[in-house]
């Protein structure tokens, strides 16, 4: 279905459209208007340990110096006093009316807590902010004096940050008014098209023929639009736009690419209910796949609605929602509506070369020591992730290129670089220039090692061992002698970089990095909030660092988040994407289909190893590719399997006397 005709619809179904747009301004404004503005200030106060306990080495008398071990648990008990009902009750006796939130500092791996009140007159927020942070030191004296601690061995709070002065915070009234208008607007759009399929069936039914538009529709809007076309506008908006760059009312999940997903999904829609498309034949089980993770979402989304949430949590698994339904229009607009295999394969081949831009312009922030990215300023957006800047490992600057993180980076070439190889040896592609076909390849490849992690190197050689195994002798040797020689120019070229990777590797498994260290604190300081929540978790999308602290593992997020039934899930999608890439190359009639499926397979396989090592999905531009290329495979298995289905067909429905030719020439 063409722009045009979809304005088409519009127009004839004006009577939905203006009432429906008109309703949700109006009710948007009344909300901007009636809807108090609301000023929040913060402290930040520290734990000091005892003076018994800071004279001893290595803190010699400094109680500042040692902030860690034990702390941090007292740091977490006394959070979890101030959360509770009786704590809060007692605020409430004391003035302190409005919602209060603590926690541990944003990106802090030391007893340091954030203390912060919302509300809507300034001089109470400051008010009730000094008495919150008071009342935090007498909550921690009293729960020692409870357990009987000689005063030798008592800790202490330190304010750090005073109470700062109230500062307005529009977005929540923004984001209210915004959601307003939006589902106003979508409902009525929802609506036209539903009548107007409705309309067709009627007509369909009486056999009537079809009344004529008054003006067709010439230039842009008459141009026939498909998934595609929507996609390739995705894509370049994921890959060229920096994915921590986002709209300031819908948070993380408001960048332009997920934006404009949800876009091409109302396209869809609107499409499918027009009677112009149909979900494309065998290609339900992806579709499947990511319902499940649906119930999942939602039982979580009612699991934080049951509890006694922060209004940070509430927002956070609204924005939980509005990332699943990204999600749901990538896997949908590649599985079901896509309905050319040749359209399938330019949206792969797009996909490929702008992961090369992408790539490149890691090499140039590896060398250069800087981040590109960082000089984009696009107005309307805003930054979605705390401190965003140039990372350093041992003498060497982490790329990030237009992602939000150097992991998220390496994440993304990792799933990407078996469809470059594969392509490269795809025989419909061999009459290109070898460094046409082989460029994507060295750049995703070689940008890799760049990003100095373990993440990178798992994902490089799960590629390398899943694609090497499945070639021929003389392709597998061949393949080996590069991979040998590349590690050789890395070590001319960039000298220490190999040295570096190495150790990383050999402290991780001597359990002397320090960040490993750090992960294995989080691990057990997450059990309590499984605990709380073990079956559903505690809300999709609200386990955010600015409340608790990174995870670092994908897994232990969404147990966290969505419990063991959103754990399974999770799992199911990743298996969904393994099984897909097998069966296309147990299926395949031709080695460039096999060869496609090992890619599919490779790809998911990383995908399910490197989301222990980094929380993957919290990422817009990794989950973008990950879902996008989930139902790119649920596509091509369904092109396979009717391929394979004709082909029974013509075989059965040919008389015997026919094919006895063929059979005697095959021979």
């Amino acid at each position: 279905m063409s722009l045009g005709e979809i304005w088409a619809i519009l127009r004839r179904r004006w009577y939905f459209m203006v009432p429906f747009t008109l309703l949700s301004l109006v009710c948007g404004g009344y909300l901007y208007v009636t809807v108090p503005v609301s000023y929040q200030s913060q402290s930040s106060v520290a734990l000091l340990d005892s003076s018994a306990v800071a004279r001893l080495a290595p803190t010699f008398g400094n109680p500042l110096s040692n902030a860690g071990g034990s702390l941090i648990v007292t740091a977490d008990v006394l959070i979890r006093t101030l959360a509770s009902g009786e704590a809060a009750e007692e605020l409430r006796g004391r003035g302190v009316t409005d919602p209060y939130t603590a926690g541990f500092a944003p990106q802090s791996e030391s007893p340091l807590l954030s203390l912060s009140v919302t509300g809507t007159d300034r001089a109470k927020v400051l008010e009730e902010t000094n008495t919150l942070t008071a009342f935090a030191g007498e909550q921690l004296d009293a729960l020692q004096e409870a357990a009987k601690v000689p005063p030798a061995y008592l800790v202490q709070t330190a304010p750090v940050v005073l109470p700062q002065t109230p500062v307005a915070k529009s977005k929540s009234r923004y984001q209210d008014v915004a959601a307003v208008v939006i589902v106003g607007v979508v409902s009525a759009f929802l609506l036209s098209i539903l009548m107007e399929g409705v309309a067709v069936v009627r007509r369909r039914r009486r056999t009537e023929p079809r009344p004529k538009v008054s003006r067709a529709p010439v230039g842009v809007l008459a141009r026939r639009v498909d998934a595609t076309a929507i996609l390739t506008v995705y894509l370049a908006l994921a890959f060229f736009i920096p994915s921590n760059l986002a709209l300031p009312a819908l948070g993380g999940v408001g960048t332009p690419a997920n934006v404009f997903a949800l876009l091409g999904l109302l396209w869809y829609l609107a499409t499918w209910l027009g009677g112009r498309i149909l979900p494309a034949p065998g290609t339900r089980l992806v579709r499947v796949a990511v319902g499940a993770l649906g119930v999942a979402v939602l039982l979580a989304y009612i699991a934080d609605a049951m509890r006694e949430s922060s209004h940070q949590e509430v927002l956070g698994a609204d924005r939980g929602l509005i990332g699943y339904l990204v999600w749901v229009s990538l896997v949908v607009l590649t599985s079901a509506a896509v309905q050319e295999r040749g359209r399938l394969d330019v949206l792969l081949r797009r996909v490929v070369v702008f992961a090369s831009v992408v790539a490149a312009i890691g090499f140039y922030d590896f060398f250069a020591a800087t981040n590109i990215a960082d000089s984009l300023h696009i107005p309307g957006l805003q930054t979605s992730v705390a401190q965003v800047s140039v990372m350093d490992r041992g003498a060497f600057t982490r790329p990030r290129s237009t992602t939000a993180q150097p992991l998220e980076f390496a994440g993304v070439l990792a799933i990407l670089l078996p469809f470059a190889i594969q392509q490269a040896f795809d025989p419909v592609r061999r009459r290109l220039r070898p460094w046409r076909r082989w460029a994507p390849v060295v750049l995703l490849a070689g940008a890799l090692p760049l990003s100095v992690s373990r993440t990178s190197i798992i994902g490089l050689l799960l590629v390398a061992v899943v694609m090497v195994v499945r070639w021929k002798p003389a392709r597998r040797w061949a393949a080996i002698g590069v991979m040998t020689a590349s590690v050789a120019v890395f070590k001319v070229l960039i000298p220490g970089l190999i040295g570096t990777i190495t150790g990383l590797f050999a402290s991780f498994l001597s359990n002397s990095d320090s960040s490993t260290q750090a992960r294995t604190v989080k691990y057990s300081a997450i059990v309590p909030y499984l605990k709380e929540h073990p079956l559903i978790g505690r809300g999709f999308g609200t386990f955010t660092p600015d409340l608790y602290f990174f995870t670092d593992n994908q897994y232990m997020l969404g147990l966290a988040e969505m419990g063991v039934v959103g754990l399974l899930a999770l799992l199911t999608l990743f298996v969904t994407g393994i099984h897909q890439g097998g069966a296309i190359r147990r299926l395949a009639r031709t080695e460039a289909d096999r060869e496609l499926g090992q890619a599919f397979f490779a790809s998911s396989l990383v995908a399910l190893v490197i989301s222990a090592t980094f929380d993957s999905l919290s990422f817009p531009m990794f989950a973008g590719m990950f879902f996008l290329l989930l139902g790119a495979g649920g596509s091509y298995l369904g092109f396979i399997r009717r391929e394979e289905a004709a082909a029974a067909v013509v075989n059965r429905g040919t008389p015997t006397e026919a094919r006895l030719p063929d059979l005697v020439e095959s021979r």
